[in-house]
């Protein structure tokens, strides 16, 4: 084996190691963020009960953390524009959060986070946490961003 080919090999292996170890940083920098989950969905009268499930493993507090959420019908069309706030948001805490909407829940196809209206820590104004945002559902219900 000559020298070329081992300083060839070794520099495969060194990037190789360091495509692995890269492929594990969003991972991590994901769970070191702020996960959504609409979990369920439950019939309230004419209405229907909406559990969010937030998940922040970040060491960050949430003061505010206000969303701008698009209800869409099953066909697809626009059922209603609204805000929620989650906040306060404890660092390294699980939240679950519950919001009652006048439309029966069969009648939902779709939630989604058009934007992050307001996001503030104790001290001041926390940046891009609309990509902070992980979300999933558990439901038949799609979330998304």
């Amino acid at each position: 084996m000559t020298l070329l080919t081992r300083t060839r090999g070794s520099a495969l292996g060194i990037v190789a190691l360091a495509t692995l170890s890269l492929g594990g940083l969003p991972a991590a920098a994901q769970d070191a963020g702020l996960s959504v989950e609409l979990n369920k969905l439950e019939g309230q009268g004419n209405g229907c009960r909406a559990y969010l499930v937030v998940n922040n493993d970040s060491p960050t507090e949430y003061e505010s953390l206000k969303l701008d959420l698009v209800l869409f019908q099953k066909n697809g069309v626009i059922g209603r524009r609204f805000a929620m706030d989650l906040a306060p948001l404890k660092p390294k805490k699980r939240t679950v959060k519950l919001f009652d909407l006048d439309n029966k829940c069969d009648e939902i196809g779709s939630f989604l986070i058009n934007d992050v209206m307001e996001c503030k820590g104790p001290a001041s104004a926390i940046e891009d946490c609309l990509g902070r945002l992980s979300v999933k559902s558990l439901t038949d219900v799609e979330l998304s961003k």
